[in-house]
């Protein structure tokens, strides 16, 4: 079989799956499986595959049309311009996690020698996207699995940030009581129980539940983080959240007034308030 044929079946057998862009990915698989550059798949439609080459192609095809997430498939995912490692056992990194990173990288402008804490590090793309673009910056990250810390450990030694990034195992601030930042960043588990069922097979059958839901109404664990961080944070000290969509008032009316001298949201590419900030009295 050429690859010209193969694609075609397969993009057949990935669009009766339900995939979005059947040819697109049916393409990127080909190329992954011949460890060839895109452009030979354009140029050689008529290169005959071995049979050991059809055999390592259906097999991710297949993968494919059982939803397994693409990047599980190729191991990796791009975020804020750089590719992470990623595994089922972290989230993978998301657009919309983007505008979180971008406005702490805002506000560490203002800030010397900056120390930061993440809650949750998953594969590590927030705080090495940080790290990366803020040179002086330092990060005590926090996660509750060992896989994810050790995930997270490869990809800071990938992007040569190892040394300014401390992974700590924690449930929250459990383990770093006695320390103060200047921004504390996380993007929880936020997704209600009761939505899990009906988000799409690539997430709902292949990520880490742990990573996207409390078990409960997704706003337990959000309550926990805004509640311990003003005795973590200097004064003038800046808590970043992701949240789900519909929580924004809900999590507003988290903050104390007392310890928050302002609170507001950011909205994704949806238009959607996707991030919280608040400010430490």
């Amino acid at each position: 079989m050429n690859l010209k044929a193969a694609i075609s079946a397969s993009s057949d057998q990935l669009r009766k799956a339900g995939i979005a862009e059947p040819l697109m990915e049916a393409r990127s698989l080909i190329a992954i499986a011949l460890k060839r550059h895109k452009s030979f798949i354009y140029a050689y439609p008529e290169y005959e595959l071995s049979a050991s080459e059809l055999e390592g192609y259906l097999c991710l095809v297949a993968r494919r049309a059982k939803r397994e997430p693409y990047q599980h498939i190729v191991g990796k995912q791009e975020f804020f311009g750089l590719d992470f490692l990623v595994s089922p056992d972290v989230l993978i990194p998301r657009p919309e996690t983007e505008v979180l990173v971008e406005e702490t990288l805002k506000i560490l402008n203002a800030v010397d020698s900056p120390v930061i804490c993440e809650i949750g590090i998953g594969s590590g793309c927030i705080s090495i996207a940080i790290l990366k673009n803020s040179p002086t910056a330092t990060s005590f990250a926090l996660d509750i699995s060992e896989f994810a810390l050790a995930l997270a450990k490869r990809n800071a030694e990938q992007h040569e940030v190892g040394e300014r990034l401390r992974l700590i195992r924690s449930d929250l601030f459990k383990a770093i009581s006695d320390r103060k930042f200047d921004v504390i960043v996380s993007n929880p588990p936020y997704v209600p129980l009761g939505d899990i069922e009906h988000l799409q097979p690539e997430v709902r059958d292949f990520e880490p539940h742990s990573a996207l839901t409390d078990g409960g109404s997704g706003l337990s664990i959000i309550e926990r983080i805004v509640a311990d961080s003003p005795e973590r944070l200097h004064s003038g000290g800046r808590l970043l959240l992701e949240i789900g969509f519909g929580q924004a008032e809900r999590v507003r009316e988290m903050f104390r007034n007392d310890l928050w001298r302002s609170v507001y949201f950011l909205a994704d590419l949806q238009q959607i308030p996707r991030t919280v900030v608040a400010v430490r009295k």
